[in-house]
């Protein structure tokens, strides 16, 4: 085996029964054999070195393309062995510099003009929409689930991720709505039947607005929502609720003045916003090179400390933050069990190669809010905080309601035309 793959690995597991599978065929063995054992093997010499030199990167590939082979447990299994072990150790220097490097490029790989963004956001979500159908809740919810308890069911818990948004809405009669990065229309749609308002959709993928639309009208509720292909920087108008899910994290550091600019001029003066993003409990860091090569080119997740400036710059008031904390970890693990149980179909469409891919993006992520840092945040902004209620029953109450509502709904609620 690479002697500098050895060290790492001889430093960083010491827990957990780890067994690789070296390129000369010879077994090495790390930990202290708790738990169940994860044997895995090396294809060839040029990948060990790889996966000492640069291995945020090259143990993703080396999954991928099939030179790192599982022979027992899961990718999953052998990313949660290294993260449980990773933080009681430090890196090597080198591969410290390597992260440092990253960092000083994050602002040239998160700056996303609206061309840029477009094309970003094709090449993951204008995937054929067969794949999405594998592994999301019924209403292709793509973002983190809200659990109300630990064995809730995904389609319940995304149900309750509407009502929870919703609530902080503080929705009435007559309202005009926005969501930027509206998705396949669930959370719009959702909010048209709360409430006798209009809402606006935008997305910039063609493939979601399609749909999105073709849901509006199969619901009767194309009066009620439009759906746009629209960048929020090009949008114009006056809006009594903002609404964002899952979107933010492609702005990139480099915009999030000019968003929340945007922000404060679409959002009315007793108007109320709601952000919904990942987030770190750390500060600034670099993307997963993974995940941005091959998952979300441009992508970015965000300290508080790098949200906060731009907000205070642009006079918007917090009004509520909330933190989920193990909330997408669990929607994850829903993902990717759905994913691997329809692996057979995903393969015989999209190819080994694809699915090992995707399996990897799942495991990485799932085991990043399990491990590491990562969270997800719902931020409340208002331009004066005298216009919500003066405590946070009204979202308890609200949310009470909704769910009272959606375990009996009335006949018109599944099909009002008109808002």
């Amino acid at each position: 085996m690479f002697r500098p793959l050895r060290y790492i690995l001889d430093r960083l597991i010491t827990t957990g029964d780890l067994n690789l599978i070296d390129a000369d065929d010879r077994n090495y063995g790390f930990g202290d054999h708790s738990g169940p054992p994860v044997v895995a093997r090396i294809a060839d010499k040029w990948t060990e070195i790889r996966l000492a030199l640069n291995p945020m990167l090259a143990i993703g590939e080396a999954y991928m393309d099939g030179r790192l082979i599982i022979e027992q447990g899961t990718i999953y299994d052998l990313l949660e062995i290294i993260l449980k072990n990773l933080a009681a150790i430090r890196w090597p220097r080198w591969l410290k510099l390597i992260d440092d490097a990253r960092s000083l490029t994050r602002p040239l790989q998160n700056y996303n003009p609206v061309r840029r963004a477009k094309r970003n956001v094709a090449h993951h979500y204008d995937l054929d929409g067969s794949l999405y159908d594998l592994f999301l809740d019924a209403d292709r919810l793509y973002s983190c689930a809200y659990f109300e308890t630990d064995r809730t069911p995904l389609d319940e818990a995304q149900a309750a991720k509407k009502r929870h948004l919703a609530a902080k809405l503080n929705l009435r009669d007559g309202l005009k709505i926005l969501d930027i990065g509206s998705g396949w229309g669930g959370l719009a749609l959702y909010l048209a039947q709360t409430a006798h308002v209009e809402v606006t959709g935008i997305t910039l993928s063609d493939e979601q607005l399609k749909i999105s639309r073709e849901r509006a009208r199969a619901m009767g509720l194309s009066l009620a929502v439009k759906f746009e292909l629209c960048d929020y920087r090009n949008l114009e108008g006056k809006f009594d609720r903002i609404v964002s899910v899952g979107m933010f994290e492609h702005v990139g550091t480099t915009h999030y003045r000019s968003f929340f600019d945007k922000i404060g001029k679409l959002l009315g003066d007793d108007g109320v916003a709601v952000l919904h993003s990942i987030g770190r409990f750390g500060g600034p860091a670099s993307t997963n090179p993974f995940i941005a090569k091959y998952i979300f080119p441009g992508g970015y997740i965000p300290a508080l400390s790098e949200v906060f400036p731009p907000i205070e710059r642009e006079r918007l008031v917090v009004t509520d933050l909330e933190i989920l904390r193990l909330h997408y970890a669990s929607t994850l693990r829903h993902w990717r069990q759905r994913f691997r149980a329809s692996w057979h179909v995903a393969a015989d469409k999209f190819g080994e190669r694809f699915c090992r891919m995707w399996e990897m993006y799942l495991a990485a992520a799932e085991t990043g809010f399990r491990y590491q840092n990562l969270m997800v945040f719902q931020l409340q902004l208002t331009k004066d905080q005298k216009v919500l209620p003066f405590t946070r029953d009204y979202m308890h109450e609200a949310e009470r309601e909704l769910r009272l509502r959606d375990s009996h709904p009335a006949p018109q609620q599944r099909g009002r035309s008109a808002s």
